[in-house]
């Protein structure tokens, strides 16, 4: 019969007290072998990007070393399990991995190595170096997945944003700790407006979260967005299209954390997502791959449970000073809108910029599209004049716009509309409102004056239409 480690140490009339002694030491020792001890699995299966072990003991979220032919430790994440098999997706490179390969189990939670050496850095989804500098110092952990904020406990957005581009300052002013995505097909400009806000927006800490995109473009957004002056305040995270599904989910909650470590120490925050898309199809390739039946268009439940996980870590913190302003870019498939991730993303966010092709191909940059795009913390952070001038703009810009076909085919007649009139007449004043070099910066009092004065500006008088003679 098994005794438990009470029974044996227990008093016992048969032994004496050095024997007692001793045995208790040797329990005690076994007790402290025993807890360091891993039971190692082996692999029993790997079909394209998803793993199955059997024999070892992990939970959901741990990680697990596959060890390979060539003896390499391969870094995998168990994502879920069947009975007595884990399921696993690599880290990395899988190539050499044979049957009944090692699986040793890592102990511990994922953390996030953090402090002031991060600025300045460009990182990899697990926090190591890209740029060939230092390794970051362990002066302290913090949780790759956070924890829950009460939302009672998160203190409101009542402060305005300067982002540095007039079309959102005066039109779509965002608050400091909104949450803002923006929306648009590929080659519109999301990387280019994602940009200007970069140099533009006045914040203590720029994160960077550069998931899924191309390769190319991460060196090209450290010299071009950001600068020498501007990676002095800023943390990169670059995982593109060619890491794994794994790393690119990585990418972006590591992104979360670093920002939530600056904030919680009081700094103001901008947290820069390019693409929230790319997470979605990244947790889209795991999920299918290990089982999980699709929903919509392809994409699994859990990929719109992740969703609103990763968002709502931005935000304002419940206490002190800190924030974190979040601006995600949603990359609608075929220009469709109401995609399944640019659907549920417009339902978690605090706001949406939506960018116009139509616009683009005209050669206004950003190509923002005022009707179809919303801030919802605007109310909260504007004044009532201010938002009376917002309310005659869009009316302006929405009757060209339901008139735009009759006025391009000369078909409507002067004088038929005043409202139709006034709008063709200030149309030029509206698109050189709305463009915008890349490299300058138009700050939140300019854009109010510039919106003022277009709005005040007078209209050039309707000339009447001559009466027709009457036919003799």
């Amino acid at each position: 019969m098994t005794q438990t480690v009470e029974e044996i140490t227990a008093p016992d009339p048969n032994r004496s007290q050095e024997q007692s002694v001793r045995l208790g030491a040797y329990v005690e020792r076994a007790r402290h072998v025993t807890d360091k001890l891993v039971v190692e699995g082996v692999l029993r299966r790997s079909i394209g990007l998803a793993m199955e072990a059997e024999g070892c003991y992990s939970s959901v979220g741990g990680r697990c070393d596959v060890v390979a032919q060539d003896g390499r430790h391969i870094e995998t994440e168990v994502v879920g399990f069947s009975g007595d098999r884990l399921f696993l997706m690599p880290a990395g490179d899988s190539r050499g991995l044979v049957p009944d390969a090692r699986v040793i189990p890592i102990s511990g939670i994922p953390g996030v190595n953090v402090g002031d050496d991060l600025l300045g850095r460009v990182l990899d989804g697990r926090g190591k170096p890209l740029d060939g500098g230092k390794p970051i110092e362990r002066r302290k952990s913090v949780p790759l997945f956070g924890s829950q904020i009460n939302p009672l406990d998160r203190k409101p957005i009542r402060e305005q944003l300067d982002v540095g581009v007039r079309s959102i300052n005066a039109l779509l002013s965002v608050g400091r700790g909104q949450r803002m995505g923006l929306f648009s097909g590929s080659g519109i400009g999301k990387s280019m407006l994602l940009g200007m806000m970069t140099r533009n927006t006045d914040a203590d800490v720029v994160v960077v979260g550069l998931i899924g995109e191309r390769g190319r473009e991460v060196r090209e957004f450290l010299e071009t967005s950001l600068g020498p002056e501007g990676m002095k305040k800023a943390v990169v995270i670059a995982t593109p299209a060619d890491d794994t599904p794994l790393m690119r989910m990585r990418g972006a909650w590591l992104s979360a954390a670093i920002a939530e470590y600056f904030r919680d120490r009081g700094k103001n925050v901008l947290l820069l997502m390019d693409s929230l898309t790319r997470f979605a199809q990244a947790q889209r390739e795991i999920a299918l791959a290990i089982g999980e039946p699709p929903a919509t268009k392809g994409y699994p439940p859990s990929v719109f449970a992740k969703l609103p996980q990763l968002v709502e870590r931005a935000g304002n913190s419940e206490s002190g000073t800190g924030s974190i302003t979040g601006f995600y870019t949603v990359l609608a498939e075929g220009d469709d809108l109401n995609d399944p991730i640019a659907d549920a993303s417009r339902a978690i966010l605090d706001g949406h910029i939506t960018l116009s092709r139509s616009l683009a191909e005209s050669g206004i940059y950003p190509a923002v599209d005022i009707e179809s795009s919303v801030s919802r913390a605007m109310p909260q952070i504007t004044s009532a004049e201010h938002r009376e001038q917002i309310s005659r703009f869009r009316q302006i810009y929405s009757t060209y716009q339901e008139h735009r076909d009759l006025i391009a085919l000369g078909a409507y007649r002067r004088g038929a509309d005043p409202r139709v009139d006034d709008a063709v007449d200030r149309w030029p004043a509206i698109l050189e409102f709305l463009r915008q070099e890349p490299n300058s910066r138009v700050t939140r009092d300019e854009s109010l004056q510039s919106l003022s004065e277009l709005l005040s500006a007078p209209s050039p008088s309707v000339p009447e239409t001559p009466a027709a003679s009457e036919p003799n």
